[in-house]
């Protein structure tokens, strides 16, 4: 077994100091009256969480795979802007240096692995890095963080199309990938020059890599696995999509929105509802695998997955009815779900741990 970076622990620490400012700042964008860590932290919620703890968190994981000293640059780089966003004014510049160094690193895995699966998540980690350009030069969010979305959108979905080699896809099957993720692509390119008519085919790259992910992913049948664990990440990946579609479709209704309401209820549909579905099921198996540490199913973990969909209908619905105290207090209890996450993941790693001095 590859020996354990002393990195990963702190470089993951950092993450979650991203996500819990990135969440913070959220509230204060929805009105609650928290006392600000920064003055301006409420404008940092989108990079904070993206940039921050979805690249470290990301980068760590690509890193921890292929085992080259390097490629934990990527991780480093963001979890060194978090530092600096809070403190500072270089948060962005090293915060793109992160997604730059991260499309090297794909650049190198698709060297080793000239896959479909590898060249859509390097094209995420692209779709990353191009927003981070984009916003260090001066764009504003509104106008980049699309391409925030395809970093995970294409990520999610390439790993799902490697798991989904299992099941033996036909030919026609990976075309129709090829068709959905080439028109969300397709999508985010015309944003530069059609705002909103680019966030219209992105969302309809989006519907569509629903349709697929609802139709090919081995999801369906592990729903059914005698496995706790197994049964819990189906539901989570199978939950998410549905967050994927909701997503797609207020994009292609709202795709000029570019602040207020139902901006709000489009991206928070696709980064709560899809991606953190996607890290609640993913969690058991990747945090063991990054930090060296194992860790045991509970059944808790259905509590944080429940009362997220629950809260973010709640935040949604209030979004569209244009309903203030149901959008607040949705997102109040978003928090709420992903600090339950945390807890309830710390506590299964507690109690599993290996003792002192056991081999990782």
């Amino acid at each position: 077994m590859a020996k354990r970076s002393p990195v990963r622990f702190p470089l993951m620490a950092l993450g979650m100091v991203a996500l819990v400012a990135g969440v913070w700042g959220g509230l204060m964008r929805m009105g609650w009256g928290l006392p600000p860590v920064r003055p301006d932290l409420a404008a940092w919620h989108g990079p904070l969480m993206i940039s921050g703890f979805f690249g470290v968190v990301i980068g760590l994981e690509r890193a921890v795979a292929l085992g080259r000293s390097w490629t934990y640059a990527a991780p480093l780089f963001s979890a060194l802007g978090v530092l600096a966003t809070l403190a500072g004014p270089s948060g962005p510049l090293l915060l793109t240096l992160g997604s730059l160094v991260f499309v090297a690193v794909f650049i190198r895995i698709i060297r080793l692995e000239p896959t479909v699966h590898a060249a859509t998540m390097g094209a995420g980690a692209l779709s990353w890095a191009i927003g981070n350009v984009l916003w260090l030069a001066g764009w504003p969010v509104h106008r980049v963080v699309l391409w925030w979305v395809g970093y995970l959108v294409l990520t999610i979905a390439g790993e799902r199309l490697e798991l989904s080699r299992l099941l033996r896809l036909t030919g026609a099957a990976r075309a129709g990938f090829l068709a959905a993720a080439g028109l969300f692509l397709a999508g985010l390119v015309l944003t530069v020059v059609a705002p909103a008519a680019g966030a219209r085919l992105a969302g309809a790259g989006m519907l569509a890599l629903t349709l697929w992910l609802m139709r090919h992913d081995i999801a369906r049948r592990t729903l059914r696995s005698p496995s706790g664990l197994t049964r819990f990440i189906a539901a989570c990946l199978l939950s998410g999509y549905a967050w994927l579609g909701v997503a797609g479709a207020l994009a292609i209704l709202y795709g000029g929105a570019t602040a207020g309401p139902l901006y709000d209820a489009m991206l928070h549909a696709v980064f709560l509802g899809f991606v953190f579905a996607m890290i609640f099921g993913h969690a058991p198996v990747i945090f063991p695998a990054v930090l060296g540490l194992s860790m045991a199913f509970r059944p808790a973990f259905h509590i944080h997955l429940v009362l997220l969909h629950a809260t973010l209908l709640l935040r949604v619905a209030g979004d569209l009815a244009n309903w203030l105290p149901g959008r607040q207090w949705g997102g109040l209890l978003n928090a709420l779900a992903l600090l339950l996450f945390l807890v309830n993941t710390a506590r299964a790693v507690r109690r599993t741990a290996p003792p002192a001095g056991a081999a990782p």
